[in-house]
C-alpha cells in the first residue's frame, strides 16, 4: 500500500470506525511480527468486529 494510501486508511479506520490509536498500534506492532494484512490483524485479535472487517475491505476496494 502506498503511503499517501496507508495514511489515508489509518484516518479511515480512527474517524468512520472508531477504532482507536491503542487499537491501531497493537495490529502493527503484530504485523512486524507475523506480516499480513493489517484487516485481518486487526479481526484476529478482536479489534474490529466482522461488519467493520466488511467496511475495511469494501474501502480497500475503492481506494
Amino acid at each position: 500500500m502506498a503511503p499517501a494510501t496507508f495514511t489515508r486508511f489509518i484516518r479511515f479506520l480512527q474517524e468512520e470506525l472508531a477504532i482507536s490509536n491503542g487499537s491501531i498500534k497493537i495490529a502493527l506492532r503484530h504485523r512486524e511480527q507475523d506480516p499480513g494484512p493489517l484487516p485481518m490483524i486487526l479481526w484476529q485479535y478482536g479489534l474490529v468486529t466482522l461488519e467493520q472487517l466488511e467496511k475495511i475491505y469494501d474501502w480497500l476496494e475503492s481506494a
